[in-house]
């Protein structure tokens, strides 16, 4: 045995032969490699090691075949404190009874009889028929990810979680771990799957890198990877057809992967599905089939086909109904059939083939068909996978979201199995779970509302029952209550409370009758319901007197235990309930402790039973105490912050002191330094600020907690504060019940840091029975144990910890831990839906342990089988205790109520009866005596109350109404808008007034909103081309004229430069008096070269004039192309061999704007036709509008004449019903009303006529006197006419006569006009009528129009999206190799633009040479010399290096010389004699230097030279090189569009199968056949008369062309002969030119010179510029000359202002000495004098001395007079002596010595 250590991991690998590991070349690699390619797009490249990078035959590691790790160096171990000598083993795992249920793909099968699943942290496999269990833990210990079987069955992956977890491939069955697959994500696996061979296993990691990954599992290598997605990846599966192609789904997408091998390696490419118009889902499912195709699920139970990345068709069950209700889970194509698996529990089995081959005729319709069979394994079921056993063709086993594990026959079949529930387990979280206080019984609940009983020692489920609602917490009721622990207490989501009975029905067989029974059942004691939420907390009290239950609806309820619990009453409390925990028995008093969520602990003490008065309500006052939670955790870093940095504070003070220490000692040696030292001591680094004290906006949950001390309690809280354990206590004040002051945060007195739970908070604690052992749950799964101090509740001791992660990592956060009653074993159970039994420090071996120990199951009660059943309480809705209570009083209330009520109604029924006799009584009383209405009125009061009553309730019901009304109102207009507001115009019908025509409108509709955005769609598109085709001409145009512009700059810069080089330094050299002459010489060599290169520009302009050999005429080939394609050969479009031209092909979108534009000329005719009619019918009513005036006027003037001379009067004419339809619409109040009366009862009908009966006979004798009273009228105005007449006279005759004929005239008039009226809108209408009718022919073949465009659009659509690609295609190979061509371009443009500098260099340089020789001149004996100067090839550094070297003086001449980098094609041994450091004594020095100069030119131009030679030979590689491109893709363009062309004539094929309709007349048709118009008219062409008018004319016009054509030709050879004989003779007189030349030449130069150098160098530019050297340093002299004379002037005058200030200071001097002889004179006389008076001696003495000290004072000024005086004298200047008067002998002699100079 052979231990080797390998280099990726810390576990070592144990080997079981000596040759588990052999060298392998480098070539000989495994299948698709283990070398990783770089990244393209998405994919990601293996990193390389390093010995790949340095070595080019490495010999790698290849892992042999019988190699294997050892499982006891891999799997994850318990974290244990160093040095706390906790055993390892204090926890072992024993059994598993749960199933992580709805994890996706969580059940595998490796042999027939073993499941594998995963388990938290496990791998468990499992025996089917024994239920025995063997476990892998994961190496990380951050949870599994997945399993995989592999397809022999001998090996399974898995794939872990945690940073950086691995893939383990174990063998099977001896679960050794076989390989290790390293570095394949960052946190998690979510799915891995082998390949149909086995040989490649692919992986798919989760958030956040979403990895995908190629393995060669069996070398640990990697193969490709890629970035699978962004966002949640469920599953990656290989072809089973192509190992090349996988596919990849998740949430919200799908890819198909391929394995592409290109120039740089294997490759992994991506194609994303696109939804296109199906809704986005997340797919779960999918299968791929043989052809590549891909069927998925969706979230609304349809399947998508999917072909190339598309959607090709959605697939559903008949009439639309999806094809299972909710996601497709699963696909499996087995055995030529398709069978999906949905979260309905149901598995249907499809055909294959239909799916395959389905085609959708729209993009929007779904394809339906029905599954050939169909298994409904159950109402409740929701299967997620299926497996498939390995001997069997139909046996399949599967995994149920709702807790089962299911063995499914799919053979459809007469002896078809039905479908057997192999496992079934809780399914999601496990709420709640209790461990039996007697014996090894555990009972669990969850919210799949079912309850389970299992014997955790024996790995048996004793029972299950199921209940109407989840259930949400339990507990085991104690032995001091019942001393069979045969009791638990369930608490459900519903509120309801549940007390379960649990014993051995084997002794109650007998009794009942039955013959099988189980071991344990379960029988429901009694069922209460104390809340309105979710149970969440139940806590029994240490002796078992009371139960309190908590909820979500923040109430706490008290029970009285005992055979019947009974209901105490309940509290309030702050927040939802999270656990209860009751005080100790060793406290004095009992109390209760309750955690709420929302950061409340309240204390609230035992009820007392006296003292509660629950008759009304069950909510008793009881005294509590209230804490709520503050956090402390930003103070307590904040303090850790501070203590830090005060300990750096004191260290660095330390430090500080010693170094002051070392200071003092040097300070002494050296004094400078130490100051120096002492002002950086002074600056001190400014402290960062301190962390702010941060506290919650929402308070965090408690998470669960425990009593201490009496008064104090343990805190575990969540979110922000978790990491630490608080210790708090309540406060002494207690506050009563109804209490409704807020409470204030108080912060906890004291904590405790829990290690690594910063981020994973404790979230269950439980003590052993001992209480020297802490057991904790964490939030990541994991199972912490605390040994501990005995009985220490105050945690001092909680400072090492044992720590095994067991469940789930993610989402398995514990939910509860159990002990047993001997403190043997520990069960957790957690979120994700697993319960782990284990051992607590075993002694012996674990079988030895189990053996023998057996649940005991609880006898029954001797009066079980006679006792009745409790009623439980199944409705969700049930009132709970409290709200029972309260409504029960309230009935008793509505009772009392409606009896009052009763009471009060019949009193008012014998008043009723009462006054109804009294009305008899007085309607039977004489008229005169009986009493009125009003009479019966008490008081006025009351009636206008009962008024004002009635109205509020008329207002009432109005306002009950109200919702009504305006649904009706709602729904009225829903109605319009959607048959009447869209109409534009109605059937309007509008008659004739004297015919039976008639003209109607059409019935026209708005044009809808689709219309409006597919119009805006085409305009935008348009303007869209139309600005692309614009910038594509503006590119053209600008990218010429750019080209055309750069080579324009390009050459005035060359010419500029070139004019700066020749003129620039003469120009700055040439001397003022030269300047003229030179100039002239200049001008002249600018005139000679202006004129040769206008020369050059003209024959430039003549050759870029000359066409190209190959030049066309773009007219020419335009009418050679329109000639091509429009005669000669014509092809129908129903011939095979027809090409649709580019301008006539159509795709869908042409067409499609050709429909929108079809349908808005029908509209707008519609609507011009209908706004016609429309006006007709607005001038009919005007029309009969004047017709009723002119008929009224009619009549009055009738009432002029005699009857006799009255004309018959015209009817007036009325409109038809259809033409006004739209007052069918119109409603009105009277309409509403007699709907109303329609509908009103019959009662009220002979109620009102009843009541109506009297005022009736009223009324008819009203009408009759009111009639007898009119008809007494008419008699006497009968009787009051005039009965005898008076003759008018003669006058008046003959004006009665006049306005008698007047009013005939008028008569007439009136008539005829009505007449005119009616006949002018008759005649009008029937113009409109042929109008319309013309309109009606043109509309209906619009129709048909409508309907072929119609067709052919929805023909187009099947080739658009093939249209498009191709199309796409060609106008990317056509943009490629326009871009091509303008790179080959401008590679050609820049190719010329070097050879033209190569040229100008080249000009250069023969200029140069030119230059030289003129240099020269004649007869010079050094020539030979300076030749070789000139030619010599010498090192010299490049410009480049010449600055670097100037940059680095410092290096050594060795490394600047291999840094120079000397030209090596300048060794040349030619040269070596030449010595050209010293000018020969014979030749002229400004001679020599000016080679040395030139050469340096000359290399200068030969190194440029030789680099646009280099850059010439760079530009023809690149643009060979896009030459070859170019034709490459001139070919792809061809393919393209001979793809492109045989797609338009498929689809013209097409198009020409569809029927158009054309009306024809029998003389329009003119196809004869011998005679007779054939009955098939297949082969005749329809042309317009226009078209065919046409055709003939163009005929002619052909002709006419063709002899022009001739014309043309004939004069075109003629001038073609003539322009050849031109060309010849102008050939020969250049040849006589060119001899001429030639001659001319030799006979004045002697051989053949460059007459433009000539030209340009006719001026000595060297010699010129070494004699205006001379001028100009002559120049400069003489100015030099005469700026120091300037300065010596300067100088002189200064000096003379100096001596003239000198000068006035020696008369002060003078003056001042006067003044001292003057003084000295009068103190001889004064001296002379002797005075007695001793005081003004003294005086005298003082003045005397200070005479004498303003005399030295001026002595020294003279003395420094004389200094200056000197000074100026030795610089040349001239002083004279001021003129003065001469001194005096005794008072200057001492002063003329020191004057004379």
């Amino acid at each position: 045995m052979v231990g080797v250590t390998d280099t990726k991991d810390d576990a070592t690998a144990v080997t079981h032969a000596s040759d588990d590991y052999d060298l392998q070349d480098e070539s000989e690699t495994p299948e698709y490699g283990t070398t990783i390619p770089t990244e393209i797009g998405e994919e990601v490249a293996e990193e390389k090691g390093e010995d790949e990078k340095t070595s080019k035959k490495q010999l790698e590691r290849v892992l042999s075949d019988n190699f294997f790790y050892d499982y006891a160096d891999i799997y994850s171990k318990p974290f244990i404190t160093p040095d706390s000598e906790i055993p390892e083993d204090l926890l072992t795992f024993l059994y598993s009874f749960g199933y992580d249920c709805t994890r996706r793909v969580n059940i595998q099968l490796v042999d027939e009889q073993t499941i594998v699943f995963v388990a938290g942290n496990m791998v468990l496999l499992m025996d089917i028929k024994t239920k025995e269990q063997r476990h892998i833990r994961s190496s990380s210990g951050g949870g599994i990810g997945t399993v995989m079987v592999h397809p022999s069955g001998n090996y399974f992956a898995v794939g872990e979680k945690g940073i950086n977890p691995n893939i383990i491939i174990y063998e099977y069955p001896s679960l050794r771990p076989y390989r290790i697959l390293r570095g394949g994500t960052k946190e998690a696996y979510a799915f891995v799957d082998f390949n149909s061979s086995g040989n490649l296993l692919a992986s798919i990691g989760g958030h956040p890198d979403y990895m995908l990954t190629i393995w060669n599992w069996k070398q640990e290598k990697t193969v490709l990877r890629s970035k699978a997605f962004s966002q949640d990846v469920y599953r990656v599966t290989f072809s089973p057809e192509n190992d090349e192609q996988l596919t990849t789904s998740g949430s919200g997408h799908i890819r198909f992967w391929k394995m592409v091998e290109t120039f740089t390696g294997l490759k992994l490419q991506g194609e994303l599905g696109r939804f296109g118009k199906t809704a986005l889902t997340d797919i779960d499912g999918y299968v791929e089939l043989p052809d590549g195709k891909v069927v998925s699920g969706s979230e609304w139970g349809n399947m998508l086909l999917w072909d190339g990345g598309l959607i090709k068709v959605e697939i559903c069950r008949r009439d639309g109904k999806p094809c299972h209700q909710g996601p497709i889970n699963q696909f499996v194509l087995d055995e030529g059939e398709l069978i999906t698996v949905g979260t309905d529990g149901c598995v249907r089995v499809w055909d294959f083939e239909t799916i395959d081959t389905a085609e959708s005729v729209d993009e929007d319709s779904l394809i339906e068909m029905e599954p050939m069979n169909e298994l409904n394994v159950g109402r409740t079921v929701n299967l997620q996978f299926m497996v498939k056993f390995k001997d069997s063709n139909f046996i399949w086993c599967a995994q149920d979201a709702s807790g089962r594990i299911w063995k499914l026959d799919l053979s459809f079949s007469n002896i078809t199995q039905d479908p057997e529930c192999l496992f079934s387990f809780h399914s999601g979280a496990i709420q709640g779970m209790g461990l039996s206080p007697l014996t090894y019984l555990m009972a669990t609940t969850a919210l799949d509302r079912t309850v389970r009983i299992y014997d955790f020692v024996q790995n048996k489920t004793m029972a299950i029952v199921k209940y109407s609602q989840g259930g949400t917490a339990l507990v085991w009721a104690p032995l001091a209550l019942y001393r069979k622990g045969n009791m638990i207490a369930v608490g459900f989501e519903d509120g309801v409370i549940r007390i379960l009975e649990i014993y051995n029905p084997k002794g109650l067989a007998h009794i009942a009758g039955r013959t099988e029974v189980g071991e344990v059942e379960i029988r429901l004691k009694q069922a209460l319901k104390p809340h309105t939420a979710a149970v969440t907390a139940i806590a029994y009290e240490y002796s078992g007197e009371m139960l309190a239950t908590g909820s979500k609806d923040h109430t706490v309820f008290f029970f009285l235990t005992g055979y019947k619990y009974a209901p105490v009453g309940f509290i309030r409390v702050p927040g939802p309930v999270v656990s209860l925990e009751w005080s100790p028995p060793t406290h004095e008093t009992t109390a209760l402790l309750i955690f709420c969520e929302n950061g409340y602990v309240v204390q609230t003490a035992l009820p007392e039973l006296q003292e509660l008065d629950t008759t009304l309500t069950f909510e008793i006052p009881l005294p509590k105490k209230y804490f709520r939670f503050k956090s402390i955790r930003s103070t307590i870093e904040r303090n850790a912050e501070i203590m830090q940095r005060q300990k750096i504070k004191e260290q660095k003070e330390k430090e500080k002191q010693e170094r002051l220490k070392e200071k003092k000692r040097m300070a002494e040696e050296n004094p400078e330094l130490a100051t120096e030292e002492e002002e950086e001591e002074e600056e001190e680094e400014e402290e960062e600020p301190l962390p702010m004290i941060y506290l919650p906006l929402e308070p965090n949950a408690i998470l669960c907690g425990f009593y201490s001390n009496p008064g104090q309690f343990w805190l575990s809280v969540a979110g922000y504060d978790c990491g630490y354990l608080y210790h708090c206590e309540f406060s002494e004040v207690a506050r009563g019940s109804h209490e409704d002051d807020p409470i204030e945060m108080e912060e906890p007195f004291a904590f405790l840091a829990v290690e690594d739970a910063a981020e994973n908070p404790i979230r269950q604690m439980v003590f052993n029975s001992e209480g020297n052992l802490l057991f904790c749950g964490m939030e990541n799964g994991a199972v912490r144990v605390y040994p501990l101090s005995f009985n220490d509740y105050d945690l001092k001791s909680m400072q090492i910890f044992w720590s095994l992660s067991v469940h789930d990592n993610d989402n398995g956060h514990i939910k509860q831990i159990c002990i047993s009653y001997d403190d043997q074993f520990l069960v957790t159970c957690g979120a994700d839906g697993n319960i782990f039994a284990f051992s607590i420090l075993p002694q012996e071996d674990i079988v030895e342990l189990i053996r023998g120990r057996e649940a005991r199951v609880p006898s029954p009660r001797r009066d079980l089988a006679t006792d009745k059943i409790a009623d439980d309480i199944d409705d969700p809705n049930a009132y709970s205790l409290e709200n029972a209570k309260k409504k029960a009083e309230m009935d008793q209330i509505m009772k009392l109520a409606e009896e009052k009520k009763a009471k009060k109604r019949h009193e008012l029924h014998d008043l009723q009866d009462e006054f109804r006799e009294l009305q008899i009584k007085n309607a039977e009383l004489p008229e005169h005596v009986q009493l009125k209405k009003e009479d019966f009125e008490l008081d006025r009061q009351i009636r206008q109350d009962v008024e004002r009553q009635i109205a509020d309730r008329i207002e009432l019901v109005y306002k009950e109404m109200a919702w009504e009304q305006e649904k009706y109102r709602i729904g009225l207009q829903k109605l319009q808008a959607r048959f009447r507001n869209a109409v534009e115009f109605d059937s309007i019908v509008v008659h004739c007034f004297e015919s039976d025509h008639k003209v109607s409108t059409y019935r026209v509709t708005a044009l809808s909103e689709k219309y409006h955005q597919l119009r805006n769609d085409m305009l935008r598109k348009s303007l869209i081309q139309a600005d692309e085709r614009s910038k594509d001409n503006l590119y053209k145009e600008s990218k010429s004229a750019g080209i055309d512009k750069d080579v324009a700059e390009r050459q005035d810069l060359e010419v500029d430069l070139l004019k700066g080089s020749q003129h620039a330094q003469s120009k700055m050299n040439v001397g003022m008096r030269q300047a003229d002459r030179l100039q002239n010489l200049m001008n002249k060599a600018e005139k000679a070269k202006k004129k040769i290169d206008q020369r050059k520009k003209e024959w430039k302009d003549l050759y870029m004039s000359r066409p190209d050999d190959n030049y066309e005429d773009p007219n020419d080939v335009a009418a050679i192309k329109e000639a091509q394609e429009n005669m000669g050969d014509f092809k129908l479009k129903t011939a095979a061999d027809y090409t649709v031209p580019e301008h006539l092909r159509i795709n869908a979108e042409k067409k499609r704007n050709q429909l929108i534009r079809l349908e808005e000329l029908i509209h707008e005719f519609k609507v011009e036709m209908s706004r016609k009619v429309v006006n007709l019918r607005d001038t009919k009513l005007d029309i009969i509008e004047q017709i009723t005036r002119l008929t009224e006027q009619l009549r009055s003037i009738q009432m002029k004449l005699d009857a006799s001379q009255h004309l018959p009067i015209p009817i007036i004419p009325s409109l038809y019903p259809d033409e006004m339809p739209e007052k069918l619409f119109q409603i009105d109040q009277e309409k509403l009303l007699e709907f109303r009366e329609e509908e009103s009862s019959i009662k009220k009908r002979k109620k009102m006529s009843e009541q109506l009966s009297d005022f009736g006979k009223s009324s008819e004798t009203a009408n009759a006197s009111e009639a007898s009273s009119v008809q007494h009228f008419e008699r006497n105005a009968t009787k009051s006419p005039v009965t005898e007449m008076i003759e008018p006279s003669q006058l008046e005759a003959e004006i009665q006569i006049i306005e008698e004929k007047t009013n005939l005239y008028l008569q007439t008039a009136v008539l005829n006009k009505i007449n005119d009226l009616i006949k002018n809108f008759d005649a009008e209408l029937r113009v409109t009528c042929h109008q319309k009718c013309k309109l009606d022919i043109a509309m209906k073949m619009a129709d048909l129009r409508h309907v072929t465009l119609f067709e052919e659009v929805l023909l187009l659509k099947e080739f658009e999206k093939s249209e498009d690609i191709l199309q796409e295609r060609v106008n990317q190979r056509i943009t490629e190799r326009l871009e091509t061509q303008i790179k080959s371009e401008e590679c050609l443009q820049q190719l010329e633009n070097k050879k033209r500098d190569v040229a100008k260099q080249q000009d250069k340089e023969k200029a140069l040479h030119a230059t030289f020789l003129m240099s020269l001149g004649e007869n010079n004996k050094h020539a030979d010399f300076l030749t070789k100067v000139f030619k010599k090839k010498i090192k010299r550094r490049r410009k480049s290096e010449t600055k670097i070297s100037a940059e680095s003086d410092e290096e050594s001449d060795e490394e600047s010389d291999e840094e120079s980098g000397y030209s090596d094609e300048d060794e040349s041994g030619s040269d070596e004699g030449v010595d050209d450091s010293a000018c020969p004594e014979t030749c002229d020095p400004a001679l020599f230097e000016n080679t040395l100069q030139l050469r340096e030119k000359r290399l200068d131009i030969e190194e440029a030279l030789a680099e646009e030679k280099k850059a010439v030979e760079l530009l023809k590689k690149e643009y060979d090189v896009i030459a070859k491109k170019v034709k490459v893709i001139e070919g792809t363009v061809k393919s393209a569009k001979k793809d492109l062309e045989v797609l338009q004539r498929e689809k013209q094929q097409k198009l020409n199968e569809l029927y158009v309709v054309v009306p024809l007349k029998l003389h329009q048709v003119e196809y004869i056949v011998n005679g007779d118009m054939p009955s098939d008219l297949v082969l005749g062409l329809v042309f317009t008369n226009p078209a065919l008018t046409m055709l003939q004319k163009r005929i002619k016009e052909l002709q006419v062309e063709k002899d022009e054509q001739r014309e043309l030709y004939k004069q075109a050879r003629q001038k073609h002969v003539q322009l050849l004989r031109d060309k010849g003779g102008m050939e020969a007189e250049i040849a006589e030119l060119d001899e001429v030349c030639y001659q001319e030449m030799i006979r004045k130069f002697g051989r053949v010179v460059d007459l433009e150098a000539l030209q340009t160098l006719s001026v000595n530019m060297t010699l010129q510029e070494l004699k205006e050297k001379i001028d100009v340093n002559d120049a400069q002299f003489q100015r030099r000359i005469r700026r120091k004379d300037e300065k010596i002037a300067e100088l002189q005058t200064e000096l003379t202002d100096l001596t003239r200030q000198y000068t006035c200071r020696l008369d002060q001097m003078n003056m001042m000495s006067m003044e001292k002889w003057k003084i000295e004179t009068r103190l001889n006389n004064q001296q002379k004098k002797m005075g007695s008076d001793l005081q003004k001696q003294k005086a005298n003495l003082e003045e005397k001395q200070d005479l004498i000290q303003l005399v030295e004072r001026q002595a020294k000024e003279i003395n420094k007079l004389k200094d200056d005086i000197s000074l100026l004298t030795r610089k040349g200047g001239h002083i004279l002596p001021p003129s003065q008067p001469p001194l005096p002998q005794e008072g200057w002699g001492f002063f003329e010595k020191s004057l004379c100079f």
